[in-house]
């Protein structure tokens, strides 16, 4: 196993575990990068400044500089630092950490459906009801939702170096098409949902004022709903499967249902990795980084430090002060992470909530090709490998 095969393998924290014998932060001669793997580097490095979310020399990666998805990438606060970054955050963040609970159960519950689950549906359900639930909130109606769902697993791809080149061509009409539609649901102030409306709000009353950065962070939601919410449903479905009497324990104690979805996170985390590029030399521990040199976060590997979590390998559902690197830390901390634990949560417990055979079927699963992400690809127990 390599540092770049990790997150897709069957079990990556053996391999882990022995990078933090060594050291929290090395330098790999091989990838010509640093690697951040022990909870006290990674967390270091994502609190130091002048370690950013892209390198100085490029702020949009080539592939896709010169086009929508392009245009998209570049007005991102996650992948912008100072004014680009904090100005988009603080008028939508408000927003994603005041939808209720119990809209969002609603929601779930509506578009979830009722079928048996086979892998297939499982497949779908992953990345199209995280995506239905956050558009619906934005006022997309529901004969939109199957589109809006694929045009922003079209522009997802173009966020992978293994893109090819027709998925980055249909990054940029996902990108064109969506930011079409998003500007129609805003045009129409009379008939805006209650979560636009109130960013609409916050953006009034900001000194921030930039219409397509706007438009560029709601599909930012979209896309980091997409495969981080795909990831952790998945994840959680490999973790009913594989802890000995947990899909027992969950059916008895539904109300531990939010406990389950924050240790896989933990335990399992949707995103492995994570990089950081370092603008001006700065000292971190005992190493000193160069202004020019990347850093790879291992993020799924400081879940596991035992200076962050006791017993780290065990899966405990009642951890207590659990720490988690999954959706980041410091600025740049995903702002739609207790949205997103919500839709998972709700996801599981609708799930828990039909014949039990849905979730007690067994399952196959390989994961997703990716350098960074941790999705689960499921297949019946008997449908042949592929």
């Amino acid at each position: 196993m390599t540092l770049l095969e990790a997150a897709t393998h069957a079990d990556p924290y053996l391999y882990y575990s022995g990078l933090r014998q060594n050291k929290d932060l090395y330098f790999d001669p091989a990838l010509g990068l640093w690697v951040a793997c022990g909870a006290t580097a990674v967390a270091a490095i994502l609190q130091h400044p002048d370690c950013r979310v892209r390198p100085v020399h490029e702020p949009v990666p080539t592939a896709i500089a010169q086009g929508s998805a392009g245009w998209v990438f570049s007005r991102l606060m996650r992948m912008n630092e100072g004014a680009r970054h904090q100005c988009p955050r603080a008028v939508i963040e408000p927003t994603l950490m005041d939808v209720p609970p119990e809209e969002v159960a609603a929601l779930v519950d509506s578009l979830t459906g009722r079928a048996e689950r086979c892998a297939e549906s499982l497949n779908r359900l992953m990345f199209n009801l995280p995506v239905s639930v956050l558009a619906t909130l934005m006022g997309f109606q529901a004969t939109q939702l199957q589109t809006v769902a694929g045009l922003t697993r079209d522009f997802v791809a173009c966020l992978s170096p293994l893109s090819n080149a027709s998925e980055l061509r249909n990054a940029d009409i996902a990108a064109t098409r969506l930011s079409h539609m998003l500007n129609v649901l805003l045009s129409d102030g009379q008939q805006r949902s209650h979560f636009l409306s109130a960013i609409c709000r916050s953006l009034k009353a900001s000194d921030w004022q930039d219409h397509d950065a706007l438009i560029a962070n709601l599909i930012g939601l979209l896309s980091q709903t997409c495969e981080a919410c795909a990831g952790l449903i998945g994840n959680t479905l490999v973790a009913l499967q594989q802890q000995p009497g947990l899909l027992e324990e969950m059916t008895r104690t539904p109300v531990l249902v939010n406990e389950l979805v924050a240790e896989v996170a933990r335990y399992d985390s949707p995103v492995q990795n994570t990089r950081r590029f370092v603008a001006r030399q700065c000292t971190i521990g005992d190493s000193v980084l160069h202004a020019g040199d990347t850093v790879l976060l291992l993020l799924a590997s400081a879940n596991r430090d035992p200076a962050a979590n006791p017993e780290p390998d065990s899966f405990l559902l009642t951890r207590n002060e659990r720490r988690s690197f999954s959706f980041s830390q410091a600025r740049h901390q995903c702002p739609g992470q207790q949205l997103a634990l919500m839709i998972v949560a709700e996801t599981i417990s609708t799930l828990l909530q039909q014949p039990a055979a849905s979730l007690r079927r067994p399952l196959r699963w390989c994961y997703l090709p990716s350098l960074n992400g941790r999705i689960p690809q499921f297949r019946n127990h008997l449908e042949p490998e592929q």
